[in-house]
């Protein structure tokens, strides 16, 4: 990035003000202006090769947090860019394993496995770890995006082909990205983040329409009641938006309604 003074001085200190109220000097840094009281009083290369500049600082700044991010969507990018179709799954990692909805997930990840499409976690336990289990031992493309969280476990062991992320958002860019259609099962905050992002983004075609399955009625239902009910009553919504996802408790229902579409292309 450039520094460059402009103006009636370019000595580096503040510039004094016109009696207009107007700046008499403008100091660019690349795209970014700086006037007044925000003039620096030194330049960017100088800051840079300063012997006072081997403190660790700088690896706090937002400037090198945009870099990390920049690595991470790079990193995303590099390593999904081929897998082929694929569907997101999404659900509770609090799930058991002998809970039956982790045997609907392992089945339906199966199922997709088998179809040819890869499909796509959060890389945990629970709803997560029955979908890659299933897709595994289908011998499919099982995929875990995991997230960097102080108590979480790492990837589950039937993930073949996963990352961790730092940040949220390109986590969800990810699953926005490659996926092509979603299964959502009964879970948190988490599940339900992902959910209605997807929606909006779909309700204000920001994406293409892409399938949405709410996979468990006498879980699902509680939440479609309240949007129906309050809050298309409240003028929200509107009753069409109940198109944009379908709710079943069939197996071979929920895959069919994401793998078609796939298959189709």
């Amino acid at each position: 990035m450039t520094d460059k003074p402009t103006g009636s001085s370019a000595n580096g200190t503040t510039p004094p003000e016109a009696e207009n109220g107007a700046y008499n000097e403008t100091y660019t840094q690349g795209p970014i202006i700086r006037r007044g009281n925000q003039v620096p009083a030194t330049t960017t290369s100088k800051r840079l090769l300063s012997p006072s500049a081997n403190d660790a600082d700088w690896l706090h700044a937002d400037p090198w947090r945009v870099l990390r991010i920049q690595a991470e969507f790079v990193d995303g990018f590099g390593a999904l860019a081929e897998v082929g179709p694929a569907v997101a799954c999404f659900g509770s990692a609090r799930t058991k394993s002998n809970d039956p909805m982790y045997r609907h997930a392992r089945r339906i990840g199966h199922a997709i496995a088998k179809r040819g499409v890869a499909v796509i976690t959060g890389g945990g336990p629970g709803i997560m770890e029955a979908v890659n289990r299933g897709a595994t031992l289908a011998g499919g493309v099982s995929i875990g995006l995991g997230i960097e969280l102080p108590f979480e476990e790492q990837l589950n062991r039937w993930v073949n082909l996963g990352m961790t992320f730092r940040y949220f958002f390109v986590r969800k860019t990810m699953f926005m990205k490659y996926s092509q259609g979603s299964i959502f099962f009964p879970g948190g905050f988490g599940t339900m983040d992902e959910l209605f992002e997807l929606l909006t983004l779909v309700q204000t075609q920001k994406v293409d329409y892409t399938p949405v399955v709410l996979f468990g009625s006498d879980y699902w239902h509680g939440l479609i009641d309240w949007l129906r009910g309050s809050v298309e009553r409240f003028g929200n919504i509107s009753a069409a938006d109940h198109g944009l996802y379908r709710i079943t408790d069939d197996e071979a229902e929920a895959v069919e309604l994401v793998c078609k579409g796939i298959e189709s292309e």
